[in-house]
């Protein structure tokens, strides 16, 4: 039974301790800052936005994901300062993180390069005395984990220009492993273990109140256990810079759809429906995501604002 323990114990760490990165949500096209600390300020305007995604409805303790973030570009349009706080839940494991951004900004001609470094912690517990054990006696293995805070660093590099824009990021300089007979983490700087993620979009202007809207995104992660190579192809179709309706396709593990509802030049509203059609999306009902973003009046000169 102990072994059972250890397996499901290595199972609910967070993902983020064995180098993955940190939660992708479904609407990261609104808001590279959850991946690329090089974006912050980039839109020219204090931004704020809130993600909420559930993984796997239907299937208990499945991933729960709550995300914040708030950037700024700051008068002298060289510099972008951002914030972001990451709530992740799944199973009986809870992992908050807290990650500062700063990114440079240079001009060049009429687009823009920026170069972003991103600090700060996680914190994550895991509840082991909320499983339930089978056989008498097992109790004495299932007392909870204590509340740990490792670092956390990443670097990126973002480029934009006009309705074009590109990124390259790490987003976790540092991997974890968990000793679990001593019950402590140990930190790992082995560059063998970072995770890179590499996304690019154009804007096409269609004919008046039409636009449309391709992108990818790459991933490489050489520790991971299910898939080192990812890769994600994202559509979207604006009408009226009001409406978007798009989809998205993971390679051979989920297809999703996206519709965008922006009533004005500041509020952004986003849905996405995911279902898997790995072997994984068989037992859930697919994962929801919302999100709001919300621009603030105020705003620079800045030379070239995204309009993504």
């Amino acid at each position: 039974m102990k072994r059972i323990i250890k397996t499901l114990f290595f199972l609910l760490i967070p993902l983020s301790v064995f180098g993955q990165i940190t939660p992708v949500t479904g609407q990261y096209v609104l808001n590279p800052l959850t991946i690329n600390p090089a974006f912050a300020g980039s839109r020219g305007a204090l931004n704020i936005a809130a993600f909420y995604r559930k993984q796997w409805i239907g299937v208990e303790g499945t991933p729960e994901t709550l995300t914040f973030s708030i950037d700024a570009l700051f008068s002298d349009q060289n510099i972008g300062l951002g914030l972001i706080i990451v709530s992740d839940k799944i199973g009986v494991t809870k992992e908050n993180q807290f990650n500062a951004n700063y990114a440079y900004k240079i001009n060049i001609r009429d687009g823009i390069l920026s170069f972003g470094l991103g600090a700060g912690v996680i914190v994550t517990n895991t509840a082991f005395s909320d499983l339930i054990v089978i056989d008498p006696g097992d109790e004495i293995y299932l007392a909870d984990s204590r509340i740990f805070v490792v670092p956390n660093f990443s670097f990126g590099i973002h480029y934009s220009f006009h309705n074009y824009f590109a990124g390259v990021s790490i987003p976790r300089f540092l991997s974890y492993s968990f000793d679990f007979d001593r019950n402590k983490y140990f930190l790992n700087s082995d560059q063998s273990n970072h995770s890179y993620i590499l996304n690019s979009g154009y804007i096409f202007e269609i004919g008046p109140g039409f636009k449309f809207f391709p992108s990818t995104l790459f991933r490489y992660s050489a520790v991971s256990t299910v898939e080192k190579f990812q890769y994600d192809i994202n559509t979207h179709f604006c009408f009226f810079d009001r409406f978007w309706l798009g989809a998205s396709y993971r390679n051979n593990r989920s297809f999703a759809g996206l519709f965008q509802f922006q009533p004005n030049n500041q509020l952004r509203i986003a849905y996405t429906y995911d279902f898997g059609i790995s072997k994984l999306g068989r037992y859930g009902n697919g994962s929801h995501e919302i999100m709001l973003r919300y621009e603030f009046r105020y705003k620079v000169d800045a030379v070239n604002p995204l309009i993504f």
